[in-house]
């Protein structure tokens, strides 16, 4: 089987990409066959919050639905366009800017946006939750257990252990 690596990323990693993150790994570990060969993680693209758990509003939500939340944040490096194989935006603000901080064109490639894993749901965007209240942060939960649940299933063929 091979190896895929996922990054997630938003602005200042402490709503949505360690939501997602937390998200794709439940479905991940609750499969044994895939836990070795789908690697997960998350960053942002400003380094306000590096280090810090993420917001604990969202950490609150995420409970509620059984997800919980252990990442720290950080900011995304040069190397990580070496070290993952999908780049995922959760607006078009950071694709837009994960497309200038791409070091190659090939590399610019990796970048995509988590609505285009939105099937069921018509959204163009991840919001960020950040500034609103609760169904802000309801809403990005539903959005990203539905990308993450189809983004899931299309790694389950990459990786052929569907």
């Amino acid at each position: 089987m091979k190896q895929y690596h996922i990054l997630f990323v938003c602005l200042g990693n402490i709503c949505r990409s360690p939501l997602a993150e937390a998200i794709l790994r439940q479905l991940v570990d609750a499969k044994t066959t895939t836990s070795q060969c789908i690697v997960v993680d998350s960053a942002g693209l400003g380094e306000w919050h590096q280090g810090e758990l993420a917001d604990p509003r969202m950490r609150a939500h995420a409970a509620r639905r059984g997800i919980v939340i252990t990442h720290r944040a950080r900011r995304i490096t040069d190397k990580d366009f070496d070290l993952f194989d999908l780049i995922i935006a959760m607006d078009d603000s950071v694709y837009q800017k994960l497309q200038e901080l791409a070091p190659t064109l090939g590399q610019q490639k990796k970048v995509i946006r988590m609505a285009d894993y939105l099937e069921g749901m018509p959204w163009d965007h991840i919001p960020d939750p950040y500034y609103g209240g609760a169904s802000g942060f309801e809403l990005v939960l539903d959005l990203l257990s539905e990308g993450c649940k189809n983004l899931y299933h299309r790694c389950l063929r990459y990786t052929g252990s569907a």
